[in-house]
Parts: structure tokens; C-alpha cells; sequence
């Protein structure tokens, strides 16, 4: 009995070192960690229950039956964040360069297959070159499972996805259909096509980091989520991610201990909107200023800054925001910022997190790009995610709210609960000199005469009142007020049933 013990354990000691020594060696040279290492530091401690350690790939091709190194390349298990189970499959590159085997593939299919029975989040933390050659189509089709995975979990658990060193060819398209992706500064990578291939196809030269690395993806295309510093850094902010959300579509986020009073008065925001309705101020200030304790985390923070979207608590529960940010041009909507703020109403409307939305926005960004580009059906995007939504939804306008992205952004015609707005709010078709040099015409002549249009147009027009009595606005309300008022809208709505007409789905504008 000894003996079988002892084998065991060396059986577990060949299954932890990986591909060697030597090549853990070469993984810390390069900055990073290793998979085992990762996993420790994302889950709580000794809560880790690992799965399939001894699984080997079955290939026979090239030489592989010499070598059969066990877990295959990847380590799968599950484990608690903050006393929360999750379920996580980490890739280790240490083992053939992580490579994706068939029975590789298994390994993440049963993880997640676990998760969605049983109802727990799916961490993927992605470190592999890639498809592995020597399996050939055996390979492509562990990806494909994997995909119709990342498919039926939609929706059902949040998908995270860390890419903590290569992701190249179709293995980007699992991350790409989960909920977020982090990425780490300067040693990981996303792309389709790396930069040997574009060259040959384009004769582009291009870096690898160029291409697909973590400022690539964070601030043009909008395909990650956020970049760390390093892999230490990646699995402390995600812990905190994972601290907002629901274990699954079937429960409510985590109710967290608070010690922010929900009726605090905060007298700073009375001044908050500058004289001149010209100015810009910092909606971050605002967003800082009605969450508990000040805590706000912030998603694709350097992407479309001209609207934030995040997490706060309010009364320890978890509420997704969505701003406009004057800072950044003027706040307006684009084709980038609809498309960034829809994608994140329709993950906070998936798992059941209500959602704030806060208003200062000028309209949509007029010009040819925005046009060619498609602006029309992204735009319909943002619409269609808030009119879809059925969980609570508490609108303040804080200042502009204009034309048709006055209706966008959550308006009560979108069956938005609960409208707020400061008495600084402009609720109007457009601004008031807009609109006079389009009714008065015949008096562009005449400064004079058009200055006084303004001044009649933004007395009669430029307020949240017209809105207010018409029931648009369910109250006007003071600025100091809003974290009581808004805390209070939303305990209101906690038993809010609203149930959208059968279909097997909707038709997004894609």
C-alpha cells in the first residue's frame, strides 16, 4: 500500500512540474507565471480541487507517442473567490507551448459543461501557441467544441477570459464570445493572423505588440476589457471583478457589507455643472461621489472615453453604470461609444444588475466617417440593449439631453423606471442656437434679434420642466441629493417583474 501511495504522489510531483524545469525557468524569465502559479494567486487559498491531472493526449503522429507529458497542457479544476465557486481551466505554456490537443479541448469542455450545470462562473486564463499541428483537424475540432460552449454559457454563467501570453489563430474566438478579456502589458497577444503571415499577405511590417498586444486591444479595437501591469496585478483586479457579479443567470449578485450612509448629502455636486454650458467637468467626479465608499470599476477605461461604463455598489449591491463623460468630446455618442455601452447593458440585463444610467450628451457625432461607417445601426444598438432590458433602470440627466440620444440613453420611453433630472438638465430636440438659426432664419441678419431668440428658446426650452410636466421626468431633483434619491429608486425596484413578449430571440442590428 506504501508504495502505490508513494507513485501517486510522484505521479502528482511529474504532473505539477509541467514541461521541466528548465522551461518554468524560461516562463519566469519572460515575466510570467505559470499556470499552476497563476491559479493560486486568482483563488482563495488551498480551495483549489484540480481535475484530470492525469490526462495525456492520444496522438501517435510525429513522434508524439515518446512523449506523453500528463494534464496535456492545460490545468482544469475549480475553486473559491471571496468563498464563491468558480470553475477555471488554466493553459500551460511550459507543455508544448500549451497547444490545444483533443484531449486538451476535453478538459475545458468538461470544466465548463460543470459550470453551467452547476451554476458557476467560467475563468479562462489563455497562455497557448496556438492550435496543435501534429493533431491536425483532431485539434480544430477540440476548438469547435470549445466554442459551442462559450455559445450555450452565454448568458447562463459570466465568462471571463485572462490572455496572459500568445492567442493566435482561432483560439481568439473563445475569448472573443466570453464577457471580458484582460490582458497583460507587453506578454500577451491576440490576433487572427500573426505578423509573419501579414507580411507575406500584405507586405505590411508589423510587431506582434502592434498587432494584436494588450494597447492594440484596449485602445483601437475595443476587443479587451482592460491591461495589467503583470500577471500578480491581472488575478487581484479580476478577483475583484468577480466580486460584482452573480455566480449565474439564476441568482443576484453578492450583497456586501457597507458602511456608506445610502441618504449621505453631498453639497460638491450642487456645483458640479459649470455656468458656461460650454464647459466640460469630470462625470467620474459624480459617478465617485454616489457609490459606496467611492468605489467604481471602471471597464474598457481606454476605449470610447466619452462614455464610462462600470460597476458600483449601492446599500452593498451591485448597480452596472452607464455616462456619458463631457471630458471627451463633449460626451457625445458615436459609433464606438454605442457600441461599447450596448454590449455592456445587455451583459448587466443578462445576469439581472440594475442599471444606472447617468446624462450629459449633446447628440450623436455628425460627419461622413461616422456615416459610412455604419453609425445609423450601431447607434440602434445602444437603443435596442435599453429597450430590451427588463432590470431596473434609473435615469439623471445632469445637464444636455438632445434629439434622439436624449431617447437612447435610458429616457422613459424606453421603459426606463425611474427619471431624474437636475434642475441644470436641457431636455430638447437640439440647442438653442441651433435651433433658432433654424426657425428664425429670416433674422440671421440681425444679431440682436437672433440673441433674444436664444435667450426665449433656452428660457422656454433649455430646462427639465416641459419634460417634467409631460411625466417624462418622474422628478426634478437637487444634485446633493442624488445618491439618496437614487438608492431609494432602486430599493423600490427590487422586486420589479417585467416580462418582454415570447420569441426564441431578438434581432439585434449586428
Amino acid at each position: 500500500m506504501k508504495d502505490i501511495l508513494e507513485q501517486l504522489e510522484q505521479r502528482r510531483a511529474d504532473a505539477r512540474l509541467g514541461g521541466g524545469q528548465n522551461r518554468i525557468d524560461a516562463q519566469h524569465a519572460k515575466g510570467k507565471l505559470t499556470a499552476r502559479e497563476r491559479i493560486e494567486l486568482l483563488l482563495d487559498e488551498d480551495s483549489f480541487e484540480e481535475y484530470d491531472m492525469f490526462v495525456t493526449h492520444r496522438s501517435t503522429d510525429f513522434g508524439m507517442a515518446a512523449s506523453k507529458p500528463r494534464g496535456d497542457g492545460v490545468v482544469t479544476g475549480w475553486g473559491t473567490v471571496n468563498g464563491r465557486v468558480v470553475y477555471v481551466f488554466a493553459q500551460d505554456f511550459t507543455v508544448l507551448g500549451g497547444s490545444v490537443s483533443e484531449t486538451h479541448g476535453a478538459k475545458i469542455c468538461k470544466i465548463m459543461d460543470m459550470a453551467m450545470q452547476n451554476g458557476a462562473p467560467v475563468i479562462g486564463i489563455n497562455d497557448s501557441g496556438g492550435a496543435r499541428i501534429q493533431e491536425g483537424v483532431a485539434s480544430l475540432a477540440a476548438y469547435g467544441e470549445v466554442f459551442q460552449r462559450n455559445i450555450e454559457a452565454s448568458g447562463v454563467v459570466p465568462q471571463i477570459s485572462l490572455i496572459m501570453g500568445p492567442c493566435a489563430g482561432g483560439a481568439v474566438y473563445s475569448p472573443a464570445m466570453t464577457d471580458f478579456i484582460f490582458m497583460v502589458k507587453d506578454s500577451s497577444y491576440m490576433f487572427v493572423t500573426g505578423p509573419d503571415v501579414v507580411k507575406t499577405v500584405t507586405n505590411e511590417h508589423v510587431t506582434a505588440e502592434q498587432l494584436g498586444g494588450a494597447s492594440t486591444h484596449t485602445r483601437k479595437s475595443s476587443v479587451a476589457d482592460g491591461a495589467f501591469e503583470d500577471d500578480v496585478e491581472a488575478m487581484s483586479e479580476v478577483r475583484r471583478l468577480i466580486d460584482f457579479l452573480p455566480l449565474s443567470n439564476r441568482e443576484k449578485p453578492p450583497v456586501r457589507p457597507f458602511y456608506d450612509d445610502p441618504s449621505r448629502v453631498e453639497e460638491s455636486l450642487d456645483t458640479l455643472i459649470p455656468d458656461n454650458p460650454n464647459m466640460p467637468y469630470d462625470m467620474k467626479e459624480l459617478i465617485h461621489k454616489l457609490a459606496d465608499e467611492g468605489d467604481f470599476y471602471e471597464l474598457q477605461a481606454d476605449f470610447a472615453g466619452n462614455i464610462l461604463t462600470g460597476f458600483i455598489r449601492l446599500e452593498g449591491q451591485t448597480v452596472g453604470v452607464v455616462a456619458n463623460q463631457p471630458m471627451v468630446l463633449a460626451g457625445v455618442l458615436d459609433i464606438d461609444s454605442a457600441r461599447k455601452a450596448a454590449r455592456f447593458v445587455r451583459f448587466c440585463d443578462c445576469f439581472e444588475i440594475p442599471i444606472l444610467t447617468l446624462v450629459d450628451v449633446p447628440g450623436f457625432l455628425p460627419g461622413t466617417t461616422q456615416e459610412y461607417n455604419g453609425v445609423i445601426k450601431h447607434g440602434a444598438k445602444l437603443l435596442f440593449a435599453y429597450g430590451e432590458a427588463t432590470v431596473p433602470k434609473v435615469t439623471v440627466i445632469t445637464r444636455k439631453a438632445y434629439g434622439g440620444a436624449y431617447v437612447v440613453m435610458s429616457s422613459k420611453h424606453l421603459r426606463g423606471d425611474v427619471n431624474y433630472a437636475w434642475p441644470t438638465a436641457e431636455i430638447a430636440v437640439m440647442g438653442a442656437k441651433g435651433a433658432t438659426e433654424i426657425l428664425y432664419r429670416s433674422e440671421l441678419g440681425d444679431p440682436d434679434k437672433i440673441a433674444g431668440r436664444v435667450k426665449e428658446y433656452e428660457d422656454q426650452f433649455a430646462n427639465p420642466f416641459v419634460a417634467a410636466e409631460r411625466g417624462f421626468i418622474d422628478e426634478v431633483i437637487q444634485p446633493r441629493s442624488t445618491r439618496k434619491r437614487v438608492c431609494r429608486a432602486f430599493a423600490a425596484l427590487r422586486t420589479k417583474r417585467r416580462q418582454m413578449p415570447w420569441k426564441k430571440h431578438d434581432n439585434i442590428p449586428l
